[in-house]
């Protein structure tokens, strides 16, 4: 199937933007249906947003194996060891 360019509206700030051909065989190889809705500075905005686009949570614990304090991006539940990160990756190598 032959595509050509094809100009679409941004449904986020109006604009216009272009699906390519090449855009349009790389979804049509992938099994995408639908054309895109966003131009591409709105779904890099968006994705960054979606991704946290900065700093994650932190949360101090002490490691189960050493009792160092540490640092995790979960909130720790009692009863569910927690380690810091030099004794998870010993234990990680460990269990290869």
């Amino acid at each position: 199937m032959a595509y050509s360019d094809r100009t679409l509206t941004c449904v986020e700030c109006g604009n216009p933007f272009t699906f390519t051909a090449g855009e349009q065989e790389f979804y049509a190889s992938k099994g995408y249906q639908n054309e895109p809705k966003r131009c591409p500075n709105c779904r890099a905005s968006r994705r960054t947003r979606n991704e946290g686009g900065g700093a994650r949570q932190m949360f101090t614990a002490v490691c189960a194996r050493c009792g160092q304090p540490a640092q995790v991006p979960f909130q720790p539940r009692s009863g569910r060891p927690v380690y810091c990160s030099d004794c998870f990756s010993l234990m990680r190598g460990s269990s290869r």
